[in-house]
């Protein structure tokens, strides 16, 4: 089982620490890639604009300094870095020994600036929407969708994939219909169903921390998915196609 994640809008940084190092990261055949973006994103920082260009306000102003320099920054896990009611909901820190290296081999962050990395890859905080275009480059979505394909499809093979990512980062990686289960949370009243978005995020958060803590064999099929979400949640499971994700519900009294 790989459980996928979108970053968290905001970062933690390090206090300390050596710089990334990209020859460490998992998925090296993005590396050339990473450099790309990460030489984009920092001319494009350094500019007069480039707060409207990044779609951020002026309280960000030192976070996106931050992306000029991001080869000297320290860098820390990113399930450190990665903050917000997501990752708050998951608890990494509060997990034990053994449940925190299954979330190290399970979890893959897919990154605008990284395309994507494991939950123990040390990386630099940095400011960077999956939804933003860079010079040269393009929309990042559409920028890493070949990139990843070629780069997680083997890491992928023989696992369950449990897309718990938001559309703007499920955009940049379309994996196998037949083996990956997109997370969707509702709330319901009277029979009437609304899609959430904060509550998602926790919900998503709370699934990845239960799927990685519980008792018992990680599922391999979408149907155990379910029955494990069933465990703690009202869920339902919509059978995917051949072209269409295998969808897990969860619903949510309103």
């Amino acid at each position: 089982m790989l459980i996928l994640l979108p970053p968290s809008e905001g970062k933690t940084p390090a206090k300390s620490g050596p710089p990334v190092d990209l020859a460490q990261l998992h998925f090296t055949d993005l590396t050339a890639a990473r450099q790309e973006v990460a030489g984009a994103l920092a001319q494009v920082s350094a500019r007069d604009d480039a707060l409207s260009h990044l779609g951020v306000g002026a309280s960000l102003a030192h976070e996106v300094l931050r992306n000029t320099r991001l080869e000297q920054e320290p860098a820390a896990p990113a399930h450190s870095v990665y903050t917000g009611v997501l990752y708050d909901a998951l608890g990494y820190h509060r997990m034990t020994p053994t449940q925190k290296r299954k979330a190290d081999a399970g979890v893959v962050v897919v990154s605008g600036l990284w395309g994507a990395v494991g939950f123990a890859d040390r990386i630099p905080a940095y400011r960077l929407s999956m939804s933003a275009g860079l010079p040269g480059l393009g929309r990042l979505a559409s920028y890493w969708k070949p990139r990843l394909g070629a780069a997680l499809e083997a890491h992928a093979e023989g696992h369950l994939l449990v897309d718990c990512r938001s559309s703007t980062y499920a955009a940049a990686w379309t994996p196998a219909a037949g083996r990956t289960v997109s997370v969707n949370v509702f709330t319901e009243r009277d029979g009437t169903r609304k899609v959430v978005s904060h509550f998602a995020k926790h919900t998503r958060g709370e699934l990845a921390r239960h799927l990685l803590t519980r008792r018992g064999k990680a599922p391999e099929t979408p149907a155990q998915l379910a029955r494990a979400a069933g465990e703690k949640w009202v869920v339902e499971l919509v059978p995917g196609t051949l072209r269409r994700h295998h969808a897990l519900n969860i619903i949510l009294a309103d």
